[in-house]
């Protein structure tokens, strides 16, 4: 009788192992349009762009449910230029996201290649141009190489109790002789129920660069030793029904905590200056109508150093829905710079020549 309990229970156990699901999804994003740029040493450049509203990727993702009320789950996200078909980083096959990890009732933990929290606070809640189009937040807020994605990323994300979640991220610097350099820290905190959406997010960033085999470093730790760049935004947006509202305030300090998305010198003349003291604040509206959808928003740089290099920019955009996967769109922006600012007009893939842009283009997701 105990053998055949046994025999019944390893069974059972084996049973279990066979049902558990498993399954594996490709997903992306085509997208591609013309974009029109002014006001930089460039002139007027006239291109065919690919992610002007969001980056054209093609991605793969899977989940196994593991019993338990545990799963296991993966993304594979490789960046694409439809302009050419070239991958958008020389070199790399799943550049934009590339993680594995284990969820359950207490939430998940992945590991890998992963957007930050402050990215994912401006992307999702405090721009109504999701971060594209010659609108996007990306022109002026401080989202520019690992303050939007980092390598080397441990991500906790809690379950949503009552609308409330969190995450916490820390991404490991790997440099040889220090733990410290290069590392990044970021968390957020959100409350999303019916029309109201909120998310406060901090990234913390240490600039520090180890010296190259066969240097001698100095310090001793740190061949280039550099102050914390520090970023703290609060957004939010409503929805009212005939619109969608939009507000952001957010407080940048430190070495690369607002680096310039267009490192060369777009305007020529003196070069100018990333901000290692500015502030950030956004207003904005989405309008939906039918099939319709009028954006708008106002961004504003503050730069806090003596150098006042502040930024203002006006934004308008217009997206038709064709079907729930297929939508063409259009949009305008120009920047104000003051005192030999060098902030410019781009889009969701590009960082943009000059101070004026038009976009013209279709979006298609799978």
């Amino acid at each position: 009788m105990k053998k055949s309990l046994v025999a019944i229970a390893v069974l059972s156990a084996f049973s279990g192992i066979a049902s558990a699901q498993s399954s594996v999804s490709i997903y992306g994003i085509v997208d591609a349009g013309i974009v029109n740029e002014r006001g930089g040493v460039a002139d007027s450049v006239t291109k065919l762009t690919s992610g002007v509203a969001s980056a054209s990727r093609l991605g793969f993702r899977g989940t196994e449910d593991l019993g338990g009320g545990l799963s296991a789950n993966f993304v594979l996200e490789s960046g694409v230029k439809i302009d050419t078909g070239e991958s958008d980083v020389a070199g790399s096959i799943f550049n934009r996201q590339a993680f594995v990890g284990l969820k359950n009732g207490f939430g998940a933990v992945t590991l890998g290649r992963q957007y930050t929290p402050l990215y994912l606070t401006v992307s999702t809640v405090a721009d109504p141009f999701g971060a594209g189009y010659a609108g996007s937040a990306k022109n002026l807020f401080p989202t520019a190489g690992n303050n939007t994605r980092t390598s080397n990323t441990i991500l906790y994300t809690s379950p949503n109790v009552s609308g409330f979640s969190g995450e916490l991220a820390y991404g490991l610097g790997e440099q040889a002789g220090s733990n410290s350099a290069g590392r990044q820290f970021g968390a957020a905190f959100a409350y999303a129920n019916g029309p109201l959406n909120v998310r406060l997010a901090y990234n913390n960033r240490n600039s520090d660069i180890t010296a190259a085999a066969g240097v001698a470093a100095v310090p001793a730790v740190a061949a280039s030793s550099k102050d914390i760049g520090r970023n703290t935004l609060l957004a939010a947006n409503y929805n009212f029904g005939v619109a969608k509202a939009f507000l952001a305030y957010g407080i940048d300090k430190g070495t690369n905590s607002a680096a310039l998305p267009n490192t060369t010198n777009p305007f020529g003349g003196v070069k100018p200056t990333a901000s290692t003291d500015s502030r950030d604040f956004l207003v904005g509206v989405a309008v939906p109508f039918g099939a319709s959808t009028i954006l708008a928003s106002y961004i504003r740089k503050d730069d806090k150093t003596s150098l006042n290099q502040d930024a203002d920019q006006w934004a308008l955009g217009y997206t038709y829905a064709l079907s729930t996967r297929t939508s063409l769109y259009s949009s305008y922006a120009r920047i104000k710079n003051k005192n030999g600012a060098g902030y410019t007009v781009g889009n969701n893939a590009e960082v943009g020549t000059g101070d004026k842009a038009f976009n013209l283009g279709v979006r298609h997701s799978f």
